[in-house]
């Protein structure tokens, strides 16, 4: 059986123009013009994509690939290099998924804490305003009945009635809501505190799962670029 041919390798290169029009990451994007001279840099000039990943580095150069951000059709060589890269990112993401549900797992007992002290606050809350509520639309009950009678013409009237006494309710019901957002702002802020140091801490840890998966993908990815560029 004759083996599968290849497509014919052609050099891919891409423009910052191309690149802005593809919404490329601003950060990124002026990361790569600084690079390349700065803002008097000449825009619609081909950028070989070999450059992309020496100076943006493998992730930036994945999505001009992934994007088909480039001047010739890259569709052929990005195939080859997901096929080439499939074991790698499918270990990449195992040891990600490992540590992300772990970040979830410490997570869980935090928020479930934070939600357990929040509730009796919001429960106090939900009791002192009751009664309030309950006292509005008890005044507010026969305005509605009336307006539901005649409906269009008594609506200006409705609301000119009723507004002062939403007025009266939202007057007494706010120091209720502003002491109920005063108590939970500091477990809030104590969860968010701890989430942090475990985000933090699952970052470190994912860190140099990513930085291995790059130095493991960015000789495959070069070697094609290469033989694309007839190198």
């Amino acid at each position: 059986m004759a083996s599968e041919k290849r497509p014919e390798a052609m050099r891919l290169t891409t423009t910052l123009n191309l690149l802005r029009k593809c919404r490329a990451c601003k950060e990124r994007y002026a990361h790569l013009v600084a690079a390349l001279g700065g803002v008097k840099a000449d825009h619609d000039a081909p950028i070989n994509l070999l450059g992309i990943l020496r100076i943006n580095g493998i992730k930036d150069c994945e999505w001009v690939l992934s994007e088909g951000a480039t001047v010739e059709d890259c569709a052929p060589l990005w195939a080859e290099y997901e096929r080439q890269r499939a074991p790698l990112w499918a270990e990449y993401g195992r040891q990600c998924d490992t540590l992300w549900a772990e970040y979830l797992r410490q997570c869980a007992p935090l928020w479930a804490e934070y939600e357990r002290q929040r509730a009796s606050l919001r429960a106090e809350y939900e009791r002192q305003r009751a009664p309030l509520w309950a006292e509005y639309e008890r005044q507010s009950a026969p305005l509605w009945a009336e307006y539901e009678r005649q409906r269009a013409p008594l609506w200006a009237e409705y609301e000119r009635q009723s507004a002062p006494l939403l007025a009266e309710y939202e007057r007494q019901s706010a120091p209720l809501r502003a002491e109920y957002l005063r108590q939970s702002a500091p477990l809030l802020a104590e969860y968010l505190r701890q989430r942090a140091s475990l985000r933090a801490e699952h970052e470190r840890q994912s860190a140099p799962l990513w930085a291995e998966y790059g130095r493991q993908c960015a000789p495959l990815l070069a070697a094609l670029l290469e033989e694309a560029d007839g190198k």
